[in-house]
């Protein structure tokens, strides 16, 4: 369903900053996600709790925001529309979450051209703040570069300096794949090869062979949703994922995905998150609380969809709290990204450390959902890229 969804979110306490006359209207915060589609696990009608927890949390008296959702349904032309609706008529001051670049691109694009403030906590590429920034926008998600430079620097100056990827041969698993590759040279190690696979792929056999026969000692999986699914399941299957067998480094995995597969299919696995549910208290205080609602763990986007809601609202409290001031006050300063420090840089980016972590095999899980545990910190200034030059706040 398409049409606006509101909640009403309550609360009590501290009272917003605004005007008399702007106190009769709540602020309106819309989730665009996907409701239905292969991404409502990492989003979907998590992501509208994640914002409610939020506005909770914030104190915001009864009635003075207001939650609308959508489903985008994974296209660009449908996303757009919802979010110039929102924006124009309906008075929406934010708009969060956005799974798949394209949808995320064509909404930053409405917000741009309305000056509207843009929070996105699902897409991923590292272009929404490289090439596409503008100050109305906010990246919190664990971005391309950070995933692949990151996670490939941690790996390989752990040990793993021997790689070989399987790649699915679209432009988003080239591009993981070249990123990752450029961080493994540079610190010294080495690309045996790399063999490719088609979207949509049910045979992953012919590709795990060829790389095990590579010998590596790790092995990139440059793909991601189902075709990243399949090929672990049928790792798996072969005996792969094993304490002596090469290390298996996948590049956008979700608790979601774990959980789905199970520590069986997937103990042994490497990848790196900016949050994961267990990390610190903070992060489990909230985690209990989305648990009790949704009985599933949070992914890193309602993590990141927590803390975005909440940072808006701080910023949104200034009396004179229009979109381009509030779209410097997410700029100001430090912030607690569920226990940990973050700041947003000038040209967008929401910057955090990553950690590195592996999956835990069934006999290592102590209690549900006890999935991963640490290898490595990844500093921000590591796994992000550069802000580029021609941005600014």
């Amino acid at each position: 369903m398409i049409g606006r969804r509101p909640l009403l979110a309550a609360g009590a306490g501290v009272l917003f900053a605004r005007s008399r006359a702007r106190a009769a209207t709540p602020l309106r915060i819309g989730v665009l996600t996907d409701e239905s589609g292969p991404y409502a696990d990492i989003g979907g009608a998590g992501s509208v709790t994640a914002a409610r927890l939020a506005v909770e949390d914030a104190q915001a008296p009864a009635g003075t925001v207001e939650i609308l959702h959508a489903d985008t349904q994974n296209k660009p032309d449908i996303a757009a529309a919802i979010a110039a609706r929102w924006y124009d008529e309906e008075g929406v001051g934010a708009i969060v979450d956005l799974p798949v670049t394209p949808v995320a691109l064509a909404v930053l694009n409405v917000a741009r051209e309305r000056g509207r403030t843009v929070m996105i906590t699902a897409a991923a590429t590292s272009d929404i703040t490289a090439k596409y920034c503008t100050p109305v926008l906010t990246h919190w998600a664990d971005d391309t570069h950070a995933l692949t430079a990151g996670t490939a620097r941690a790996v390989t100056d752990g040990g793993a300096r021997r790689w070989f990827f399987i790649t699915v041969d679209h432009t988003f698993g080239l591009a993981l794949q070249r990123d990752a590759s450029a961080v493994i040279r540079e610190r010294g190690g080495e690309v045996l090869g790399a063999v490719r696979h088609p979207i949509g792929a049910t045979d992953y056999a012919p590709y795990l062979v060829q790389a095990q026969s590579a010998r590596p000692e790790a092995i990139g999986l440059a793909s991601v949703g189902g075709d990243l699914v399949n090929l672990i399941k049928q790792a798996a299957e072969f005996g792969l994922l094993s304490p002596t067998g090469p290390r298996f480094v996948a590049f956008l995995t979700y608790i979601s995905d774990i959980h789905a597969l199970g520590l069986h299919t997937t103990g042994g696995l490497t990848f790196a998150s900016g949050f994961y549910w267990d990390q610190n208290e903070t992060a489990r205080s909230f985690a209990k609380r989305f648990f009790s609602e949704r009985k599933v763990m949070p992914t890193k986007n309602h993590a990141a969809i927590y803390t975005a809601v909440r940072r808006y609202l701080e910023a949104a409290r200034r009396p004179d709290a229009t979109p381009l001031a509030v779209a410097r006050a997410l700029r100001e300063g430090s912030f607690d990204f569920l226990g940990r420090p973050a700041r947003i840089r000038e040209d967008g980016r929401v910057l955090y450390d990553l950690t590195l972590y592996r999956v835990k095999s069934p006999s290592e899980s102590r209690y549900p959902w006890d999935y991963y545990e640490p290898l490595a910190v990844i500093p921000a200034d590591q796994a992000f890229l550069p802000p580029n030059p021609a941005c600014r706040g």
